[in-house]
């Protein structure tokens, strides 16, 4: 038995990828996991909430400097596709 100590972080789809030794690359591996925060990696500052960031944005006046014509910049973005029985 071996015992690994690691810090794994996090892929975008929430999985983490433990890299194995050598000697264990071969055959079926038993893992057993403690899940804990590295201290280490914890932000500093606020913990914000999703709606106080919000909140904030609207008192700094919005996103109007990057945005100025919302609906022109959605039509932009938006994609037009066919859509099923409409040929």
């Amino acid at each position: 038995m071996s015992t690994i100590t690691a810090i794994l972080e996090p892929q975008a789809d929430g999985t983490l990828h433990l890299p194995l030794p050598a000697n264990l690359r071969s055959g079926r591996v038993r893992v057993i996991a403690s899940l804990t925060v590295d201290e280490e990696s914890k932000p500093s500052g606020s913990q914000e909430t999703p709606l106080q960031a919000l909140k904030e944005l609207r008192k700094l006046g919005g996103l109007r400097h990057v945005i100025p014509d919302p609906m022109g910049w959605q039509k932009e973005q938006r994609q037009e596709r066919q859509l099923p029985g409409h040929d």
